[in-house]
């Protein structure tokens, strides 16, 4: 599972170089949550984990009088979220860890991610220091997946590989945050309340094109628990691994050409107290 190392090193490269893949995959997330968000007032945004910016763009464009800042702990993904986003004049990007960063002259009253707010080695740490630098009254959102089981685009390719399962479940990673009790009391412990959590069902698009199949293997030769194994392979194992990968598939495609598995997750809600 990614850690905060990882994304700084070698997973933040791999997306920054693929963010047009991971934009694509979350794209029916990302618009849910936006729609989540529009009836959110904020005029100072902070978007945690922003990877190479979708969402802070988004939200920047939607709303020209308020200030969004992204961070992330990738450089790479700073950079590149900083090349999409330039021109727009009220988005502002840094290369930051989100569990101690502060700036004075920056209060947000709306913090959102979109995925970003699992790989914390301390969460309730870092969702206090969120809390501490809010306005009273800001708002929370954010999205995280639900258990791997009920997320076949990872769940599908990790039984193929015979992937073991985490030794800690709750360790950082994309899956940190399935459990509701578990994350409830995370935010709770930081001082958030009116914590509510909504389940979300989308098609995680996986491939696409005039080869779907072929676009979506070399997705998973990318991103996510597969990517590592399959990088780790000799190639007569990564072939066969890859076949493997490609025959579960068979069947999927989508109308338009597009391959989507099944993704779930939660959208959760909560407020810094007044």
């Amino acid at each position: 599972m990614a850690t905060k190392a990882d994304w700084q090193d070698a997973t933040g490269k791999v997306w920054a170089r693929s963010f047009n893949r991971t934009d694509r995959a979350f794209s029916g997330l990302t618009q849910i949550m936006l729609e989540r968000l529009s009836g959110i007032p904020g005029d100072a945004i902070l978007d945690i984990g922003c990877g190479a910016g979708e969402l802070s763009i988004a939200l920047a464009s939607t709303r020209p009088k308020a200030r969004t800042v992204g961070i992330d702990v990738s450089q790479e993904l700073v950079a590149a979220a900083t090349r999409r986003g330039s021109g727009i004049t009220n988005l502002g990007f840094a290369c930051a860890d989100a569990a101690t960063w502060s700036d004075p002259s920056f209060q947000p009253d709306l913090i959102t991610s979109r995925h970003g707010v699992m790989f914390f080695d301390d969460p309730v740490s870092a969702f206090a220091n969120f809390h501490a630098i809010a306005q009273a009254g800001a708002h929370l959102l954010f999205s995280c997946f639900r258990a791997s089981s009920l997320n076949p685009w990872v769940a599908e390719p990790s039984r193929l590989l015979d992937l073991p399962p985490p030794v800690d479940p709750f360790a950082p990673g994309p899956f940190a945050f399935a459990d509701e009790d578990r994350t409830r009391s995370i935010l709770s412990k930081a001082g958030w309340r009116d914590i509510a959590f909504e389940p979300v069902d989308f098609g995680f698009v996986v491939g696409s094109g005039d080869d779907p199949t072929a676009d979506a293997l070399e997705f998973f030769r990318k991103i996510g628990p597969p990517a590592r194994v399959l990088h780790e392979m000799d190639d007569a194992a990564r072939e066969d691994a890859l076949g493997r990968i490609a025959r579960s598939l068979a069947g999927k495609q989508h109308d338009g050409g597009v391959l989507a598995l099944p993704a779930s997750v939660w959208i959760v809600t909560a407020r810094r107290p007044a």
